[in-house]
């Protein structure tokens, strides 16, 4: 199924502990190159997220940010209450060496080194939550990106229906306008007071239908217009392949432009080109 890669998601979760909202920007882009902006609380997860999103997304350039606002007591933090008692009974013995020993700051006994102690285990809630999240605003992402490329593809398909009408309009005109090369051919020779050599004649008819003999450039016209059509409906990344074979029907249509000799022919040409820069600019976005 066609998928664009520009999208965006939004996600909030809502808990005891607090909330957190993870918002997710996709653009177009060669390769998959995502970008994490995490608090420092949930900073250790972010190996995991990016496993998540590698299971999800192929290429795009994926901004991923997350806000999160813990609830007052959610902080991660307490108080160790033996490194505090063994920091009471030191105090106590200095005030026994000195009689007019200042009284203990409350706020300088919280910056004691091993005072205030890291809780990882009340973040663990808050780590799920995250990568829950994480993955519901994936999903999200995926269905906006699916979406957009059903449209492309709508757009798509419309460009190669009028490529495969240009090409059967060129099929359908050529044998009239190789009978209108001979005819201008015949006037010219007649003009000049020429003797027709039958031979000759010949000749020059056979380099004529040769020089505007564009069966197979056609042919091949079509057969990338059916891979183009059994690509879109691939499962996947298949964005690459088609601009592969935008290349490709690019290349038919110059070589059908360079061998036109008459304005229809050269018209058909040209608009086969603005058909297939069409789709060019818009698989660009393709995953």
């Amino acid at each position: 199924m066609t998928a664009s890669m520009t999208a965006f998601a939004r996600i909030q979760v809502q808990e005891d502990w607090g909330n957190l909202v993870w918002e997710i920007r996709s653009v177009n882009h060669r390769y998959l190159e995502p970008h994490f902006r995490l608090p420092e609380q949930v900073r250790e997860i972010e190996p995991a997220l990016r496993e998540s999103l590698r299971k999800f997304l192929h290429r795009g350039k994926i901004e991923c940010s997350l806000k999160l606002q813990l609830a007052e007591g959610q902080q991660g933090f307490t108080v160790n209450d033996k490194n505090l008692e063994e920091l009471q009974l030191a105090v106590n013995k200095v005030e026994t060496w000195f009689i007019n020993a200042s009284r203990v700051n409350p706020l300088e006994v919280l910056r004691w080194p091993g005072v205030m102690v890291s809780e990882e285990a009340s973040l663990s809630p808050v780590h799920e939550a995250a990568k829950q999240g994480f993955v519901k605003a994936l999903e999200q992402l995926v269905d906006m990106r699916r979406g957009e490329g059903q449209e492309l593809d709508k757009f798509i398909q419309q460009r190669l229906d009028g490529i495969s009408e240009e090409a059967e309009n060129v099929r359908v005109v050529l044998p009239d306008l190789l009978a209108h090369q001979r005819e201008k051919l015949l006037d010219r020779l007649e003009v000049a007071k020429t003797e027709l050599d039958p031979d000759r004649l010949e000749q020059e008819m056979v380099m004529l239908a040769q020089k505007m003999d564009v069966d197979e450039e056609l042919d091949r016209l079509v057969a990338h217009i059916a891979e183009v059509k059994r690509t879109l409906v691939k499962k996947g990344a298949v964005g690459r392949r088609l601009d592969f074979l935008m290349q490709e029907l690019n290349r038919e249509a110059n070589t059908l432009s360079s061998k036109s000799n008459n304005a229809g022919l050269t018209q058909s040409a040209v608009n086969l080109k603005v058909l297939i820069e069409q789709m060019r600019e818009q698989i660009q976005n393709i995953e």
